[in-house]
């Protein structure tokens, strides 16, 4: 199916079950009082999230006046609370065919033979007035087709890198995910990994990390090194955003490919962030380039049946008041202008709030 027929037969099933909700709340005095209390959750959203960021644990409490259950109402509650769980669930699944209409992450996030064939003008994402020809030698870098062949995924994991991260203990419930992302070559190994987990699928790799940390490959055996820790994961690069990108891209790929390393390079198509970016613009994103946070947040919303966030914290203390360095690894700050971190995490936010994300706000549990 299309991705705006399936967009159509999401909105189809939504409108018959808010019809049912209607009808719960005009039929049951019961079905009334329960829609009543959670449109009175709803208008409170912003208070809301401020009490789950302070005690994300602490369940919400309800009261109910026992003269009313009996057992007519109580089938009527049960059944009502099924339909507006339906709607949450349908919520989800429309913003993941919202995102799959305007970019279709399953087929076009990945550069491959099958929807970028040898004679290709590829037009770059930033540098739109420039292109690069696919031609053989191009085409033959890539997967045949999405190399993500377990799709969709039931759990996965985004791990950010952000220093609410240290003790977190959040290893453990990481490396359990069925699908685990990184961002830009983030360590992994030695004793951080109790918070931040090993487990490694796909890991963006910044070409400025290669240009800068490893001379342009000059230091290769050190590259070969650091990216072992990644296992048999994918090594994702924004190789066609911009034309300097593109020569440490390749030769990250010929590096991996005359090793015989275990990573797969892989290549982030420029039409799709140019769609996604036009996308998160409609929210109120305008900054001149989003994060790579964000871009891996939306092709795991469409790749995954349940997201979390792990060390997603744009943010210099916690919500207890307690300092935290900006990545839990160093305190580097991000360019000034570059992206818009507030307003990307208001949108993440909005995703916790809805229920198509989770986001981890503090420690995890342990058993």
């Amino acid at each position: 199916m299309r991705p705006g027929g399936a967009l159509l037969a999401l909105l189809a099933s939504l409108l018959l079950l808010l019809l049912r909700l209607l009808w719960c709340s005009a039929d049951s005095p019961a079905g009334s009082r329960l829609l009543l209390e959670e449109s009175r959750e709803a208008t409170h959203g912003t208070p809301a999230a401020l009490r789950m960021l302070r005690s994300p644990a602490t369940p919400v409490a309800r009261t109910t006046n026992s003269t009313y259950l009996n057992e007519k109402s109580l089938q009527l509650i049960e059944k009502c609370k099924n339909l507006q769980d339906g709607v949450e669930s349908f919520s989800k699944k429309m913003k993941g065919a919202e995102l799959a209409s305007c970019c279709d992450a399953v087929q076009n996030f990945v550069v491959s033979q099958n929807n970028t064939p040898v004679g290709t003008n590829m037009t770059y994402e930033v540098e739109s007035k420039k292109r690069i020809p696919i031609g053989e030698t191009i085409f033959n870098m890539l997967p045949i087709s999405q190399p993500f062949v377990e799709y969709p995924y039931n759990q996965c994991a985004v791990v950010g890198n952000g220093g609410i991260l240290n003790k977190s203990l959040c290893g453990a419930e990481i490396d359990k995910s069925d699908f685990v992302f990184r961002c830009n070559l983030p360590p992994t190994t030695g004793n951080i990994s109790k918070d931040v987990g090993s487990k490694t699928n796909l890991v963006t790799v910044n070409p400025s990390i290669i240009t800068g940390k490893y001379g342009n490959l000059k230091k290769k055996k050190e590259f070969l090194e650091d990216i072992a820790a990644y296992g048999d994961a994918f090594l994702l690069l924004p190789a066609f955003s911009y034309r300097a990108n593109t020569g440490a891209s390749f030769k990250v790929y010929y590096a991996l490919k005359e090793s015989k390393a275990r990573q797969k390079v892989i290549f982030f198509h420029p039409e799709y962030l140019k769609h996604l970016a036009l996308f998160w613009r409609t929210k109120g994103v305008t900054a001149y380039r989003l994060s790579t946070g964000l871009m891996i947040t939306s092709v795991a919303v469409a790749l995954c049946e349940n997201v979390k966030l792990y060390g997603f914290w744009p943010f210099s203390k916690t919500v207890e008041d307690t300092p935290v360095s900006h990545h839990y690894y160093d305190n580097k700050l991000p360019k000034q202008g570059f992206h818009e971190m507030p307003k990307e995490y208001g949108q993440i936010l909005q995703l916790h709030m809805k229920g198509i994300l989770k986001l981890q706000f503090s420690e995890c549990e342990t058993a």
